[in-house]
C-alpha cells in the first residue's frame, strides 16, 4: 500500500482472517510473512525455473485471503480503507531494485483468485526475463 496503514494495530479484524489462512498454508511452503505499517509482505525466492511455471496455489490462496481479509475487515471496523496495492519486487545484485505494481484494489472492489495468479504470474516472469535481455 502506497499510503495509509494496514497492520495488526488498525486492523484487527482484517488480521484474524489472515492468521487463519497462514495456519491453512503447508508447512512446505517457501516463503516468510512479514507485518510492516503499510501492510503484509510475502518474502518467496522465486527461481527462474518456478517462475517459468507458475506460483504455488496456496501462495495464491493466501494473497487472495489477504485482499478479501482486508475487505472484510473494514466493513466490521477496521479504520483504514485506502486501496491496497499488491507489488511484486526483485533484488539482484547484478541488476539492482526494481518493482512493478501488479493490483490496485479498493476495498469494495473484488478481485477473483485466478485474475490475481495471471497477474502474479505474468509480472514474476516478465522481472525474472528482464535480466535475459
Amino acid at each position: 500500500m502506497s499510503s495509509g496503514c494496514f497492520h495488526r494495530e488498525h486492523s484487527p479484524r482484517a488480521y484474524e482472517v489472515i492468521d487463519l489462512a497462514l495456519r491453512a498454508v503447508p508447512p512446505d511452503s517457501a516463503f516468510s510473512f512479514e507485518e510492516h505499517e503499510s501492510g503484509p509482505e510475502l518474502l518467496i525466492f522465486v527461481a527462474a525455473a518456478t517462475a517459468a511455471t507458475s506460483l504455488t496455489t496456496a501462495l495464491i490462496n493466501l494473497i487472495a485471503a489477504i485482499i478479501k481479509a482486508r475487505s472484510e475487515g473494514i466493513k466490521k471496523g477496521d479504520r483504514p480503507s485506502e486501496p491496497l496495492e499488491l507489488i511484486v519486487r526483485k533484488i539482484d545484485d547484478a541488476t539492482g531494485f526494481r518493482e512493478e505494481v501488479v493490483l490496485r484494489i479498493a476495498s469494495t472492489d473484488r478481485v477473483q483468485k485466478r485474475h490475481i495468479a495471471k497477474l502474479l504470474n505474468e509480472a514474476v516472469r516478465g522481472l525474472l526475463n528482464e535480466r535475459k535481455s
